[in-house]
């Protein structure tokens, strides 16, 4: 239950139609291995206890008996239990009879939540036996207690504080306005759902989909617990269909499955974090009932699986999809750039390193879109102290082949001459060394586009603003910055992307510039070679692309975000290893704020970017010590 982790279950009980005693006592063993696996929230299928399709015995008063036995059966045997249940259940109330949740937690039933639209079409023929939902909720005597009756109902767990659970039933799902908009609307973070959903050719698609944009629509987790292949097959043909959702994405699901749990974890309080950015997303307060429900906290035991690239798709064609979209609007963004400043040129410092290769690439395609000559696109290396034959000769190969003008601007002189006017020993390899030559650059670069009437392309990626890793007012610096909302972990497939579509003499440069290690060449190079390489400095991009990724976009702390870092990483970092660079990285981003703070322009491609003027407004001089000493008292077992 920490960090806002709730183990969930849909479970398809074995069963057979019309025997309410049979079907209790699987549904107890569903609860107890449940419980055996931590599950806190248990869903069961539309009419478990009976099953859904007795037809006319619904009518029979020993059916009706029975199921109220076996009911009660259920709640004594789940004393113990502390997770919540849902049973679908018929109910008798004033000689209507009504398709219901019985709600049960440790031993008693909280609430009787009757279903509120009937289908009566097709192969459905519901309102000939039962009667939709009140309006209102009101309380109603069971097994010798008042219970609440009616729909309108929410629970609300004390651990995690973020757990509110709303019920709908089967055809609830499939209503334009469905009950669980009003539910969301009034807290419920989690949505379940009791169904008997016949299956049919498409359906299983229809279903999935359908589940998973509601949850993106509500911003919620959603359980579908369906009924199994043990209901009748006069008509029908039922294969617990269990799918459980979260805010758009599928954790868990399973077909032709009974007697089993499909289990998986809710993130609570991502999807809470998720709904207080959205001002469009209200809180209404009206005619709900809110009932207290109280688990024992405990470890929720992962088995969900956070990837440890959460910027790049896993899937080959999904990946090859996004970078060609992420590509075309970075492309997009400065071709209307270019039009809109009038620029002659684009002038863009080319080091023979990803990042810049990447904005020539899409300085490339830009100018493609404008069918305007690629002539007009300068691409200028500036070989100082660091630069290796390797990278320089990767830029000049690279322009050369894209048939853009390359320039070399030797800058050491520039440099020296420098040094010499502030007195900085050339021995002295401080940041002041470093930078003086990232600052010449961006003069030659600036000048060069003011001299040709151009604008300067920026190459810095969202992993270094992110880390600070610039220079101010140095390569921190352009007039549009292409990469600004691109992490290092996406530049480099977006490259291999495109390297992997060509097939003349660039897509052989690329490959060799994939391979070369990230370094801004700042320092001499030793015998010829990179001597500075930025992930031995500031840490592997891959973890603080992930750290990235979890606290800018759903706000988790340092300790929840080590958590999950630990199980996505458990084979390639240790927690000690991990634990350092999470110190690093929330020390670097607090830091560094000031720098973000003036960014150029640029155009967001994703869900996470650090515009100072969109979606990431912070005071540089914010205190990071909460956040530091949170992930500093992190112990490691």
């Amino acid at each position: 239950m920490k960090e806002g982790f709730v183990k969930v279950a849909a479970a398809s009980p074995e069963l057979r139609v019309a025997d309410p005693s049979y079907n209790a006592g699987k549904i107890v063993d569903l609860i107890r291995k449940a419980e055996s696996q931590g599950v806190k929230v248990l869903v069961f299928p539309e009419l478990s206890i009976t099953g859904y399709t007795c037809g006319d015995l619904f009518f029979q008063k020993r059916l009706q008996q029975s199921a109220d036995d076996a009911l009660l059966s259920i709640v004594k045997d789940s004393v113990s239990s502390d997770a919540l249940i849902f049973v679908g259940y018929p109910f008798l109330l004033r000689g209507k009879l009504y398709n219901t949740a019985a709600v049960i937690n440790r031993g008693k039933v909280l609430a009787i939540i009757p279903k509120r639209n009937l289908p009566s079409y097709n192969e459905f023929y519901e309102t000939r036996w039962f009667t939709p939902s009140p309006d209102k909720n009101e309380m109603v005597g069971l097994f010798g207690s008042e219970v609440v009756f009616g729909s309108k109902v929410i629970f609300e767990a004390s651990v995690p504080s973020t757990l509110s659970i709303g019920c709908e039933i089967c055809e609830d799902l499939w209503v334009p306005e469905s009950p669980s908009v009003g539910l969301a609307l009034n807290g419920a973070t989690v949505i379940v759902n009791l169904s008997a959903s016949d299956e049919v050719i498409g359906k299983a698609e229809y279903r999935r989909n359908l589940i998973s944009s509601v949850s993106a629509r509500l911003v919620a987790g959603y359980i579908y617990a369906d009924a199994a292949d043990g209901e009748s097959t006069t008509d029908m043909v039922f294969t617990g269909s269990n799918i459980i959702a979260e805010n758009g994405s599928v954790l868990a699901s399973s077909m032709f499955h009974s007697n089993e749990l499909t289990i998986t974890e809710l993130d609570t309080d991502r999807l809470a974090a998720e709904r207080q950015k959205m001002n469009t997303f209200p809180s209404v307060s009206s005619d709900y009932e809110h009932i207290a429900v109280s688990f024992r906290e405990e470890e929720t035991k992962l088995t969900r699986v956070f990837s440890p690239h959460p910027f790049v798709p896993s899937d080959e064609s999904e990946r090859n999809s996004r970078c060609e979209m992420i590509l075309t609007l970075q492309a997009y963004g400065l071709k209307k750039r270019l039009s809109a400043s009038h620029a002659a040129k684009a002038v863009i410092g080319l080091s023979g390193g990803l990042d810049s290769t990447l904005a020539l690439l899409v300085t490339v395609r830009a100018f493609d879109l404008l069918k305007r000559d690629r002539k007009d696109i300068i691409a200028i290396t500036m070989p100082c102290f660091g630069t290796t034959e390797r990278t320089r000769s990767n830029a000049e190969k690279l322009a050369d082949s894209l048939g853009v003008t390359f320039q070399t601007v030797d800058i050491t002189k520039s440099v020296l001459q420098h040094f010499e006017d502030i007195g900085q020993s050339v021995d002295d390899l401080s940041v002041t060394y470093e930078n003086c030559q990232a600052r010449e650059r961006t003069q030659v670069l600036m000048d060069s586009a003011n001299k040709t009437g151009g604008i300067v392309i920026g190459t810095g990626d969202l992993s270094e603003l992110a880390l600070g890793w610039a220079t101010y007012n140095g390569d921190h610096m352009s007039m549009y910055g292409v990469n600004s909302s691109i992490p290092k972990t996406l530049v480099r497939y977006l490259v291999r992307h495109i390297a992997d579509t060509m097939s003349n003499e660039s897509s052989l440069i690329l490959y060799d510039i994939l391979a070369t290690p990230v370094s801004p060449e700042l320092l001499p190079a030793k015998d010829g070679q990179i001597s500075q390489v930025t992930e031995d400095i500031v840490g592997p991009y891959e973890l603080h692309d992930f750290f990235l990724y979890y606290m800018v976009r759903f706000g988790f702390p340092p300790h929840k975000i080590f958590r999950i870092a630990c199980d996505s990483f458990r084979s390639d970092y240790s927690p000690t290893f991990i634990k350092k660079w999470l110190v690093v990285f929330v020390r670097r981003f607090f830091q560094q704020q000031f720098k973000r703070s003036c960014l150029p322009d640029g155009p967001k491609v994703g869900t996470v970017t650090l515009s100072p003027r969109s979606d990431w407004r912070m005071p540089s001089d914010a205190s990071s010590d909460a956040w530091i000493k949170e992930a500093e008292a992190i112990e490691l077992e």
